[in-house]
């Protein structure tokens, strides 16, 4: 099931409404304890309807991952589009976007790791990786490349791919420990962090990116 199906919000209301509940089944009682009869029961609906719209269980797990790593990813992109800033401003509402609510959530870093745990083994889940993982780095260069444009820096398709790497993996590294709430660190330094790291990444001037206050 490829994920860009789901990434747009375009699914009519009742499949949006089983994804959900899917979801919110497998963060309360894991994969196995979230049954088609626990899922229909979340979403109000019979098992058989379930089964007309996605097959098998296994089809609807499958499914109910893309759409989280779609959610994810459009969340973080229409805070970018959303900006009425420069390309600074565009990749800085980006990158926080991924340290603050909805993003950021206890819930679905902990759904994301019970799901990353069959890539490794599933094809089905490795080509929602992949594409998921390739469709997030496009989207960063595209980011990515008019804010190095703009500060005279080098900006050729291997750098961008290279800058969008490494700040995924800021992303991500944040994002799972923020996520988490471990009590180390308040979750308010996020957004400051991330910004401020990304501007060491891409070797931008000071204040670039975290030099405005951070949006809400």
């Amino acid at each position: 099931m490829s994920r860009k199906a789901f990434r747009r919000l375009t699914l009519d209301e009742r499949k949006r409404t089983l994804l959900e509940a899917t979801l919110t089944c497998v963060a309360q009682q894991g994969l196995k304890g979230a049954t088609v009869r626990r899922i229909a029961e979340e979403a109000g609906v019979t098992a058989g309807l379930l089964r007309h719209y996605f097959g098998s269980k296994n089809g609807l797990i499958t499914s109910a991952y893309a759409y989280l790593i779609g959610q994810l990813t459009a969340e973080a992109e229409t805070r970018a589009r959303q900006s009425t800033g420069d390309a600074n401003d565009q990749l800085r509402h980006f990158l926080i976007a991924n340290m603050t609510m909805p993003n950021l959530s206890e819930e679905k870093v902990s759904l994301w790791a019970t799901f990353i745990g069959r890539v490794r083994y599933e094809t089905d889940f490795a080509d929602i990786h992949r594409e998921g993982y390739r469709d997030y780095l496009s989207l960063l260069e595209g980011l990515i490349e008019p804010v190095l444009a703009a500060h005279g820096l080098p900006r050729s398709a291997a750098a961008c791919r290279r800058h969008a790497i490494a700040v995924n993996g800021l992303i991500d590294g944040l994002w799972m420990e923020g996520s988490l709430n471990s009590g180390l660190y308040s979750r308010a330094i996020l957004p400051d962090l991330v910004t401020e790291a990304c501007e060491r990444l891409l070797e931008l001037p000071a204040g670039s990116l975290s030099g405005e206050k951070q949006p809400t």
